[in-house]
């Protein structure tokens, strides 16, 4: 039997520290090539596109992810597991809430494979559901301290803190400016809509590892190359993806696409992370194909295993 699950659904069952959890296993087997993620595809249909990313983890399961640009109020995305003996439908997701954890998952595992052991402190830039999840799961690896938020929305960044104070008990606040919410913070996050730089890179402090969730390609960046410029560690969750963007992502060409890493590498011990406590790192997120459908298997074996 099919499995359906709502965005409450995923809500009730899927929490941050089994989203970080399978976000690391799926980084780990994406490595190894036990994970199969091509780069994202997309269909023009005239006013916007149909987009898919599909994922195959050998011998287990593949699926998809579909979502469309249309921009309209009720537009979904829609997340398919099958089985990978029988082609079997196992499990579907609709809503958004699957793939909003699923990038929170990411952004909290680099989070723990990044940012210093002590760090304690978070500074967004954001107020949306990308913005929440990336704290969501930083709290989960992380023993927060405060977190502090910036968005043009006052009403929108009061609420965020509100949320945070309430769901997370973390102390929170909201702060008037994008200098003010990352200034000394240990962990930043950046997850805007913005298509011009949000950030200063000189308002970091040393040792502070980013989190850039929005956008990041040549011709729209919620950050500049400055920012690429003070890191002393560049780091993504599919370096194929990353170089497939078009127009191409600032951290997959020249000067920084030599010094672009893999974060499964990182997690695998082949490629160094941070090496001392004042480097800056920094995590650009592309969502690694097939990390939804993944976390939908981890979602589907959890009611399968409450019945």
């Amino acid at each position: 039997m099919t499995l359906l699950f709502s965005d409450d659904d995923v809500a009730a069952a899927v929490d941050a520290p089994l989203t970080v959890a399978a976000m690391r296993d799926a980084l780990l087997a994406a490595y190894a090539g036990r994970l199969i993620a091509p780069p994202r595809a997309s269909a023009p249909l005239g006013g916007g596109r149909m987009v898919l990313t599909a994922g195959h983890l050998t011998g287990q399961w593949y699926g998809f992810r579909s979502y469309d640009t249309f921009g309209h109020p009720e537009s979904g995305q829609l997340v398919v597991l099958h089985d990978a003996t029988t082609g079997a439908v196992r499990a579907i997701a609709v809503g958004e809430e699957l793939g909003s954890r699923r990038t929170g998952g990411l952004g909290g595992v680099a989070v723990d494979a990044l940012a210093r052991a002590d760090a304690a402190t978070v500074g967004v830039v954001g107020s949306g559901r990308q913005a929440w999840t990336q704290v969501w799961a930083a709290a989960a690896v992380r023993p927060l301290r405060e977190v502090t938020v910036y968005s043009r929305s006052a009403a929108r960044r009061e609420a965020f803190a509100a949320r945070v104070r309430a769901e997370l008990g973390v102390p929170a606040r909201a702060v008037g400016s994008a200098a003010a919410a990352v200034r000394d913070r240990d962990v930043v996050v950046l997850a805007t809509t913005s298509t011009v730089p949000v950030l200063d890179a000189a308002d970091l402090a040393p040792g502070t590892h980013v989190n850039t969730v929005g956008f990041k390609q040549a011709d729209r960046h919620e950050f500049g190359t400055d920012l690429l410029d003070a890191a002393d560690l560049l780091v993504t969750d599919s370096p194929g993806q990353a170089a497939a963007y078009v127009p191409p992502m600032l951290a997959a060409v020249e000067p920084y696409a030599g010094r672009l890493r893999d974060l499964g590498a990182v997690l695998a011990g082949e490629a160094p992370g941070r090496t001392t406590a004042d480097q800056i790192s920094v995590f650009c997120s592309t969502g690694l194909a097939g990390t939804e459908v993944f976390l939908l298997d981890r979602l589907a074996r959890v009611a399968v295993s409450a019945r």
